[in-house]
This record gives structure tokens, sequence and C-alpha cells, in this order.
């Protein structure tokens, strides 16, 4: 009995990880506008060590919106930051980062792109939702935030870190 348990045990290993939910890779922007019909809606993900990173990756969020809802007219989308770059939206940091804050608001308000940070991460540098302008959601967690975007099946789509975007 114990020899067949043996035997049969990868089997049964795998036949329950393909019966498991699926988890969708991260589609690109390319392959978002090459859809003939619009998802549910989009959630742009940004996670970079990079602080700095907002300052390229939020142009790059406008304009993957703008060329999103060319595409495919009142696609929902959504904005979740939850790495380092997330702390040039403090309200403190408007100063040294302007144009960051602009954007920002600019997809919220004129958009209707929600923009959230992760409240967690936040939490761990003394931070509260306070500390953020209104314009901006703090969410509980950042990763929660997307899954739950993606549970209204929105299509998760990661934007470049910013050596890359810098590179371009």
């Amino acid at each position: 009995m114990t020899s067949l348990f043996k035997r049969l045990l990868p089997v049964w290993i795998a036949l329950l990880a393909l019966s498991g939910p699926a988890v969708a890779a991260p589609a690109t922007l390319d392959e978002l506008l090459a859809r003939p019909a619009a998802p549910p809606g989009v959630v742009f993900e940004i996670v970079d060590r990079d602080p700095g990173a907002l300052a390229v990756a939020l142009p790059w969020v406008k304009q993957a919106s703008q060329r999103l809802k060319a595409r495919h007219p009142g696609l929902p989308m959504a904005l979740v930051t939850h790495g380092n770059e997330m702390f040039a939206l403090q309200t403190g940091q408007r100063a040294g980062n302007e144009a960051i804050h602009q954007i920002a608001q600019s997809l919220s308000h004129d958009d209707g792109i929600p923009v959230h940070v992760c409240e967690t991460y936040a939490g761990r540098r003394g931070l509260a939702a306070e500390d953020f302008p209104a314009y901006i959601d703090v969410a509980p967690t950042g990763p929660t935030q997307i899954r739950n975007y993606e549970a209204l099946d929105y299509v998760r789509l990661v934007v470049p870190r910013s050596a890359v975007l810098k590179a371009r």
C-alpha cells in the first residue's frame, strides 16, 4: 500500500495543482491594445525600489491610459502604487514632487482613475492615511487592492520599472 501511495502521490499533487484557481500573468500594454474587445477593467501596478520612480512611471500610466481609452472608450481603470515610490505622494513631499502630484491628481480627478497607495507599507514608516492628499486613496494593502480589482475581472498591467523606462 505504501509503495502504491508513493507512486501515485505525484499524480495527486499534479491534479490538485491543475484544479486550483489559475493566476493569470499580467498583460502588456500592447496585448491590451490589440484586443478586439475591452476587458472589464485595467489595474496598473507600480512597485519599485526607486523612490523617484513615479517621475517616469506616472507619465507612462497617463499615456497608457489615454491610449487604452482611445482604443476602448469607457474602459474603467485604477492605479495601485505600493513600493518605495509611493512615498513621493505624501502631502509633505509635494513641494519636491510637484509634477508627480499634478499627474496623480489629474489621473484621479480628470481621468477618473483612482490612485491607491498601501497603508500597511506607509504604516511601517510611521505614516497614516492623513499623510496623503485627498486625491490619493490609502488602501489597507496594495496587493489586496489589486486582488480586489482582479476579482472584478480587471486585467493587471504592471508598469515597467523606472530603470527600464529611463533607458527608453
